[in-house]
């Protein structure tokens, strides 16, 4: 195969999939790494692909959506911590809207057992792990099936979430930065995501430290529009995730970081638990309407400034055990 065939189909298979390894490049074209990366670094210098450790992704880091199979073995662990934080969030009785992802599924199934609650999805995955929940009522979108992540989109899940108004919503994404917010790859997603956030009086992110820095085709919620992010504890080489957490902050996001000490586990809700870390308000900019700090967690739970000494999240944690 001659340089540019190699090259064309190269270029073929990362548009196709939106990321493929060096290594399977290698064995679809027939040739060794060393070629492949040598092939990936001239359609680089073209501007036809960026090149990551191990592969290439499309260019300016606007990958396509991953399927189901390959998300649901991504960050496993992350994403149950994440959904262990995030039921702590709901109570009983509450009405809430989850959109679709693989970690708004684990989220799912720790809320089976919140009382009376009432939870709207356009996710298959998401009503199937409540379906045999007796004590949770299920309401489904109408819409067109999108095979690839199990869930509902068109202008059928759209219509059916107008003039209906919850308490939360919880979503998910494939990209989130503090410029632009949560965003996804496909835009029959992104609209029916963005027709939730209108339901709900506040909106819970869910992403893990992989998608932080990321950034995909269509914004789905605007950064001022997240009152909250849950997410798990960026490894400490990963400076992108950590300055991307702290430029959230500085916009007003309340974030939630799942860590080691992390308490909960199990398929329940984690009620009455106190998240491991939290980052800063400035300035209050989302109270609930009689005042009295962030929405969604009450006047008595505090947050705790990345900045501040281990002395004072002490201090900060007693005060919430009093």
């Amino acid at each position: 195969m001659f340089a540019a065939e190699r090259r064309q189909l190269i270029l073929e298979m990362v548009r196709a999939n939106g990321a493929v390894s060096l290594r399977e490049l290698a064995r679809v074209v027939q040739t060794s790494e060393v070629t492949v990366r040598r092939d990936v670094r001239a359609l680089e210098a073209e501007g036809l692909l960026d090149r990551r450790h191990g592969g290439a992704v499309l260019p300016g880091g606007f990958t396509r959506e991953s399927g189901f199979p390959q998300k649901s073995h991504l960050s496993t662990a992350e994403k149950t911590a994440i959904a262990d934080l995030a039921a702590g969030l709901v109570g009983e009785g509450e009405a809430v809207v989850v959109g679709a992802g693989t970690t708004t599924q684990e989220l799912a199934r720790r809320l089976a057992r919140v009382p009376g609650l009432t939870v709207v999805t356009n996710s298959l995955l998401v009503a199937q792990a409540l379906a045999h929940a007796n004590r949770v009522e299920v309401v489904m979108t109408g819409g067109t099936l999108r095979g690839s992540n199990y869930a509902l989109v068109g202008s059928g899940a759209e219509q059916s979430l107008q003039g209906l108004r919850v308490s939360r919503a919880f979503l998910s994404g494939s990209g989130l930065t503090a410029e632009r917010g949560l965003s996804t790859s496909n835009m029959l997603s992104a609209s029916v995501d963005r027709a939730l956030v209108q339901a709900a009086a506040e909106v819970v992110v869910l992403a893990d430290h992989t998608k932080l820095g990321s950034d995909t085709m269509f914004q789905t919620v605007p950064t001022e529009l997240i009152t909250r992010l849950v997410t798990d504890e960026p490894p400490a080489h990963d400076e992108r995730a950590a300055t991307e957490l702290q430029a959230l902050a500085d916009q007003g996001v309340e974030i939630t970081v799942a860590g080691p000490d992390s308490e909960g586990g199990g398929e329940g809700p984690v009620q009455g638990h106190r998240p491991r870390r939290e980052m800063p308000l400035p300035g209050q900019r989302r109270t609930h309407p009689g005042g009295g700090g962030p929405a969604g967690l009450g006047p008595q739970l505090r947050s705790a400034s990345l900045a501040e000494g281990p002395g004072e999240r002490a201090r900060v944690a007693d005060l919430r055990r009093r």
